[in-house]
This record gives structure tokens, C-alpha cells and sequence, in this order.
């Protein structure tokens, strides 16, 4: 059975899973960012983040969810992002995904049932698979999109995870409360 939601129709086992979230983990590359990754002449690397996907983590901040990253990779750019957003839990050069998932759960007491995973590739599989509601981004690897509880709509860097935050606070009835709205 399937509900109308903001960006279409989610299942009705995702609405009760969305409202049962206190902790959003996100992957990086593919995810927070296009996948892109620039190199200077230099050695400099870059990034893109969309300002959509930091409303959406600051909304849900401001409704009291928790949010971290796993990633892969090692990033000064991500980091600073981060901490622009008050991201507070960060874990870079992650090669197993599970072992900084296990610590949050324990940092945060926090049971898999009440996180939400968002990803895009078979390394985000486990965590995703282990969590309440995993999530792939409309261009995750055909495997991540297999396994996933719901697929966004949107892509990575392009939205996917204020979609994600968006549906967070819809199930809650708070979407526009928590965004600073009053109407």
C-alpha cells in the first residue's frame, strides 16, 4: 500500500520507518556530492554540495535528529562542510562502513531500527542493509537500488538528501514547522 508524499508516492512500510528515524547517516561521493571529484594543477581537489541537501540536514537538526557521514575517503573540503552544517559525527577513510556505524549506534545508544542510511554503492550495502531504512539515491549502483527500502527521486548532489530529510519531517507532520515555516 503506498501514501502520497511530497515527491510522490512512498509505501506505506516507509512512512512508519521514516517517522522512527533519529539518526541520519550519510555517505559522501555519490550522495552529498555529484561523485565528481576535480583535481588542480596543484594537487587540489574539489568538490560540489548542493545548499538544497544542507537546508534539509539543518531542518532536521532543528527537529531534534541527530546526522553523521561515513565515507571512504579522506577530505579537508569534507570536513569543512561539515562542520559548516554542525555535523558533528564525521568518520573519513572508512573502508569498512560497519565498524564506525557499530560506534555511533553505541555513542548515540541507539538501536538499528531508529537510523536511516542513504548510499549509493555496493560498499554502503551492509550498513544500509543493517539499519531501519536504507536509502539509494535515484543513480546508486542497480544493486544498492535492488536492495534499498526507498529510492529517491532525485540524485546524488542534486537533492537526494534534502528529499530524504524532507519525507523525515513529513512523517513527523513537522516539514514546515522545522524548516522555519509557520503557514
Amino acid at each position: 500500500m503506498e501514501e502520497s508524499g511530497l515527491y510522490g508516492p512512498v509505501a506505506t512500510t516507509v512512512w512508519r520507518k521514516l517517522a522512527r528515524v533519529q539518526l541520519l547517516i550519510c555517505d559522501v561521493d555519490g550522495v552529498l556530492s555529484d561523485g565528481a571529484i576535480y583535481l588542480g594543477n596543484q594537487g587540489e581537489e574539489y568538490k560540489s554540495f548542493n545548499t538544497k541537501d544542507g537546508f534539509g540536514i539543518k531542518a532536521i537538526q532543528n527537529a531534534g535528529m541527530a546526522v553523521a557521514v561515513i565515507t571512504g575517503r579522506n577530505s579537508s573540503i569534507v570536513a569543512e562542510r561539515m562542520k559548516s552544517l554542525g555535523v558533528q559525527h564525521v568518520y573519513q577513510g572508512q573502508c569498512d562502513k560497519m565498524h564506525s556505524y557499530r560506534a555511533l549506534l553505541a555513542d548515540l545508544e541507539l538501536t538499528p531500527e531508529h537510523v536511516a542510511y542513504i548510499g549509493d554503492d555496493v560498499v554502503d550495502l551492509p550498513v544500509m542493509l543493517d539499519c531501519g531504512l536504507g536509502v539509494a539515491v535515484a543513480d546508486a549502483h542497480p544493486l544498492v537500488r535492488q536492495k534499498a527500502d526507498y529510492i529517491t527521486r532525485l540524485s546524488g548532489g542534486r537533492g537526494a538528501v534534502r528529499e530524504l530529510c524532507d519525507l523525515m519531517l513529513e512523517a513527523r507532520g513537522m516539514l514546515l514547522h522545522a524548516q522555519g515555516m509557520s503557514i
